[in-house]
């Protein structure tokens, strides 16, 4: 008797065998293709129905090797791409063996006509799932909840962060294994940061137009398995040990007090448009899954500029990406997410609407309440900042692009002191707070921090599109020569640019995200699209980490983490921003593009208070520092290398294009 269940959605262990159920509202008959070692298939009919759930019992247990043939229609015009002679992923596999060629055997139609079905088999050329055994001892595992106020995000790349490490194993690096070794570990709590924010490792494909270049999918943003660990990064192996050592990650992570946020890419798949490969949703239930144009349903509605978008209209698709979220929750004790792309998750029916169903549902989820939700609020067709509900932080780019333009010359105090203050012109009047803007400066996708202040244009021959990828208005400047230069004015004027935008950043209200190596100065070269770059391009070079960047870095995250005045939680009266003569600021100040010095008070009882005396005229300027309300003035960080760090201030010349951190500590009685 088959005593299979509809739920959950994938495969079960069960003591009998493996139940599997698949969601399809438009298939006929749905087979499980299981492998064994040698590659032999045996198909496997899931007898009962529930709903639109086709479900039964298989032989098999851990370690077993699978695949889904999806049989019905093959009407493109109608929306309908079944065609059993894919073998296509398992949307909920927890693990994958192996990748995906590009050869037309993968592709449900025929390259001389899309309107025509492929009956090639695909099977000897794509990736399988593999049942995995979930059990793992969590014993000690404690969930940081850092709170939001605290939070400094740590933007970084599993691969790339070890991959040229010289104190991780070379047979470990750039895998989960090499990001969980002690030493991978000491940095990062050595740095002063608590949260880990992860680039893509849902599983993901390797893009066919990038192999014919000699390039590869860097980034990741091209997911394929939403519940299953890029396998790429396992120093163990494919055959499942991906899920434990992913595990193993998390919980050392965590044994430091570091939390573990995963950039997630629910926004669109790696099956393309109607020209794409079938690979797993497509052949499922094409019109579910994904937006169809509905007058055109052969055609995507694309929001993602990568030819698909999630349905997160329709009820499968939701679920689809709410049981992966709890999943990496609950199993795998990840702290949070980054969604990229998310404009793209509030489209209900092509609008972006903060009351869509796929935020009303994670608002109400008990199991993702505790964790951190980031929004990068855009998508091709519309950006979105401060458009979140309150529960919500958010990618701020105003934050990026003023900040930016203050710093190379441009923009006005007025701008940069909304920004610095948590973003009150975004935030304030609907009743959010300073925490729901991530601030941040530079991220994977744009320039370094050190490539923001060396080039005034991008450098991304190595893409091999002739540089006409990537952002072209990067709000750059490379402060008086393009790229490497033994000019020692130049070479000084970028080091103080890069410690002034650290101090704006990490002195600023909100929560900061760091790009992992702008603590150190990592170069990409001005290649500010290296998302086919798997090289020493994107890799983290520590043999060429500039330490006195890092004592910098480590110092102005220390000062952070001990004044609670530059962590607030709500808009308030606690910064004071002052003329270089000390007089309060008039509107013809902040808004005067000429006007480039000034001073921030930041205050609030119980903290040290802070001066951050800024200066980005190309003279140095006088300050009158006001009365200090603590104990006096001492100076603890400065851009400046003329500063003397410690000494107690009451006037200050401060030098062009610098900053300077002044501190008055609480006198007890």
């Amino acid at each position: 008797m088959d005593d299979s269940t509809p739920y959950p959605l994938g495969v079960s262990l069960r003591e009998n065998g493996l139940n599997v159920a698949v969601y399809s509202e438009t298939a006929e008959a749905v087979d499980v293709a299981v492998f064994d070692p040698a590659g032999a298939e045996t198909a496997h009919r899931l007898t009962q129905r529930t709903g639109h759930v086709f479900h039964g019992l298989v032989p098999g247990g851990v370690g077993t090797r699978y695949g889904l043939r999806v049989h019905g229609e093959w009407e493109p015009g109608e929306g309908l791409r079944h065609n059993a002679a894919k073998l296509l992923l398992d949307p909920y596999a927890r693990a994958v063996e192996g990748s995906w060629g590009a050869g037309e055997e993968t592709f449900g139609h025929t390259f001389d006509d899309p309107e025509q079905r492929n009956d090639a088999d695909s099977a000897a050329s794509v990736a399988k799932a593999v049942v995995v055994d979930p059990a793992f001892d969590w014993d000690g595992d404690t969930a940081p909840r850092v709170p939001l106020a605290d939070t400094v995000v740590y933007e970084v790349h599993v691969k790339g962060f070890t991959k040229q490490h010289p104190d991780v194993p070379e047979e470990i690096r750039g895998t989960y294994a090499g990001l969980a070794h002690p030493a991978a570990i000491q940095h990062l709590v050595d740095l002063g940061v608590t949260t880990v924010e992860l680039l893509p490792v849902h599983q993901f494909v390797q893009d066919s137009h990038l192999a014919e270049k000699g390039l590869r999918n860097y980034w990741g943003y091209n997911s394929i398995g939403f519940f299953a660990p890029h396998n790429e990064y396992s120093a163990a192996g494919d055959d499942g040990s991906q899920v434990r050592e992913f595990k193993e990650m998390v919980k050392a992570l965590h044994a430091a007090g570091l939390e573990v946020v995963l950039d997630v890419v629910y926004n669109h798949t790696a099956e393309g448009n109607h020209m794409g490969p079938t690979l797993s949703l497509k052949g499922i239930d094409n019109g579910s899954y994904y937006r169809v144009v509905e007058e055109e349903p052969e055609n995507y509605f694309d929001t993602t500029g990568t030819g698909n978008s999630l349905n997160v209209s329709h009820p499968a698709a939701l679920q689809l990406i709410l049981d992966s979220l709890r999943y990496w929750v609950s199993e795998m004790h990840v702290d949070g997410f980054r969604f990229d792309l998310a404009t793209t998750l509030t489209r209900q029916w092509g609008d972006a609407h903060v009351h869509s169903a796929f935020l009303d549902i994670v608002h109400q989820d008990p199991v993702l309440a505790p964790v951190k939700l980031i929004a990068e609020p855009w998508d091709t067709q519309g950006y979105q900042v401060g458009g979140f509900p309150a529960r919500w932080s958010e990618w701020n780019g105003k934050y990026r692009d003023d900040v930016r333009d203050f710093w190379r010359g441009q923009g006005t105090l007025g701008a940069l002191t909304q920004r610095m203050t948590g973003s009150p012109d975004v935030y304030e009047a609907d009743r959010r707070s300073p925490l729901c803007s991530v601030n941040f400066l530079t991220a994977h996708d744009g320039f370094t921090l050190a490539d923001l202040t060396a080039y005034d244009e991008k450098h991304n021959e190595a893409n091999g599109e002739g540089s006409r990828d990537g952002e072209s208005d990067n709000r750059s400047w490379n402060c008086g020569a393009e790229g490497p230069t033994d000019d020692e004015g130049v070479n000084a004027l970028r080091a103080r640019q890069r410690r002034n935008l650290l101090t704006t950043l990490l002195l600023s209200s909100g929560v900061p995200m760091l790009l992992g190596g702008d603590e150190f100065g990592r170069t990409q070269g001005g290649n500010n699209n290296a998302y086919c770059q798997d090289d020493e391009i994107s890799w983290f070079d520590w043999a060429s980490a500039d330490r006195d960047l890092l004592g910098f870095t480590r110092e102005l995250l220390r000062l952070r983490r001990e004044t609670p005045a530059l962590r607030p939680t709500w808009f308030g009266p606690n910064t004071v921003s002052l003329r270089a003569d000390g007089e309060p600021m008039g509107q013809q100040e902040w808004d005067d593009a000429n006007a480039r010095a000034y001073s921030v008070q930041f205050a609030a009882e119980g903290s040290p208070t802070v001066l951050l005396l800024v200066n980005g005229a190309t003279n140095p300027v006088e300050f009158t520092v006001p009365p200090a309300p603590g104990g006096p003035w001492k100076l603890v960080v400065s851009s400046d290398p003329q500063q003397e760090v410690g000494r107690e201030v009451a006037e200050l010349l401060v030098g062009e294009w610098s900053t300077t951190v002044l501190r008055s500590d609480i006198i007890d009685g």
